[in-house]
């Protein structure tokens, strides 16, 4: 080859280098504005919060210090995660704020006020308009606002037209809200007022059907089997509605919920073309080979549910809940009504966490281990094979949420 072939080659091979490298650039350039698959919220034994987004859960290593901060005091665990937004109703104040993730920080984009407001619950009514009930901070009646979060605004707010606290009651847990077309189902339940630290529950829980948008009631039902329906779901989940258009919630009497410890910790169904929770149907678990009470119910499809139970054995009292590894997985199928197995996973630790998360035939379950670490664990719906996914090291203990992040 003579030089001038040779000077010829070696200029074309640096054009195609420089050809790749502004392609590759390009790509990741455009790729960076878009939002990661996952979005983990995480806790250090201080109680300092971090935000961390990945697209991978099958694999790799996380330390939140090495790519973020710590998130303000205003931000909490209890956040609202869709299509690649953030809803957060600021601790100590009745702004929710919009983020979104930039440069691995949450970044307001919006603020809203709403009045007098404490958060219980939220749905999605439509792509962009979210629906938050929850109760006034001075009296605790129910109340919502139905926002437009593309233009963050508020496309009406009231009472909700529910029962209200009386007699020995004082407040309200608004567990569960659910829409079928032009009807809502919300589900709650009262308190009486907290004696020597003890706090507690009626025996009663309350299932109301309402008009919407009109919010206007259309019916109520009681129910004794349990009570405390559903928890707060913007921390955890404990229902759902299948792809029949059955809808299921779970009770949660258990002590660290609604401290009725001697009813049973239950799984409930309202189905698709009924108005009323069906008499028929009680999914005892405290009653099962589970035998505990339990928080966090998700659906995996196929008629089949996970459940996360605490072991009443292994933990002294509300002081160690959180801190004593003593949680346990297990599989339910919920239209049997059975107990289908325990998921051979580490015992893990943290009282109420958005722990589960359903892709296709694998579920992602995070769970702190003091034996083995913290990981995000897959389970093969389809094998039934469990394996260690993302590991979260540093300064993380607890993997208080798995969300879905980008639509």
């Amino acid at each position: 080859m003579n030089k001038a072939m040779a000077s010829q080659l070696k200029m074309m091979i640096v054009f195609g280098l420089g050809l790749l490298c502004l392609y590759a650039c390009k790509n990741a350039s455009s790729s960076s504005n878009q939002p990661k698959r996952y979005s983990l919220h995480l806790i250090d034994m201080e109680g300092k919060e971090y935000v961390v987004a990945t697209d991978d859960l099958d694999a790799g290593l996380i330390k939140p210090e090495k790519v973020t901060e710590a998130l303000p005091d205003t931000v909490s665990r209890s956040i609202i995660v869709k299509d690649g937004y953030y809803y957060s109703l600021q601790r100590k104040s009745d702004i929710l704020t919009k983020y979104a993730l930039k440069n691995e920080k949450l970044q307001p984009v919006a603020h809203l006020k709403l009045d007098d407001y404490s958060e219980e619950n939220f749905i999605w009514i439509g792509k962009d308009t979210l629906l938050l009930s929850g109760l006034n901070n001075a009296s605790n009646i129910a109340k919502y606002y139905l926002i437009n979060t593309q233009k963050m605004q508020v496309l009406a707010h009231g009472l909700l037209d529910i029962e209200k606290p009386k007699g020995k009651f004082i407040s309200t847990s608004i567990g569960f809200v659910d829409q079928r077309k032009d009807t809502l189902f919300a589900g709650y339940t009262f308190h009486p007022p907290m004696r020597d630290g003890n706090y507690t529950t009626s025996d009663t829980m309350y299932i109301s059907r309402l008009k919407y948008p009109e919010m206007k009631s259309l019916g109520l039902q009681k129910e004794v089997r349990s009570t405390y329906p559903a928890g707060v779901n913007v921390v955890q989940h404990n229902e759902f509605t299948d792809e029949h258009g059955d809808f299921y919630f779970m009770s949660c009497p258990g002590i660290a919920m609604g401290n009725r410890t001697d009813l049973p910790t239950a799984i409930f169904r309202i189905k698709a073309k009924s108005n009323v929770v069906d008499p028929n149907y009680l999914f005892n678990l405290s009653s099962s080979k589970i035998a505990n009470h339990a928080y966090g119910l998700w659906y995996i499809g196929k008629d089949q549910a996970i459940v996360r139970s605490e072991r009443k054995d292994l933990y002294k009292g509300l002081s160690d809940h959180y801190s004593t590894p003593h949680f346990e997985f297990y599989l339910l199928d919920i239209a049997k009504q059975q107990v289908i197995k325990k998921l051979a996973l580490p015992l893990d630790k943290g009282t109420r966490k958005e722990a589960v998360l359903v892709k296709g035939d694998t579920v992602y379950i995070a769970v702190n281990s003091a034996t083995e670490g913290n990981y995000i664990w897959n389970y093969n719906v389809k094998t039934g094979k469990l394996s260690k996914g993302l590991q979260i090291g540093g300064v993380a203990a607890f993997i208080v949420r798995l969300d879905k992040l980008a639509p």
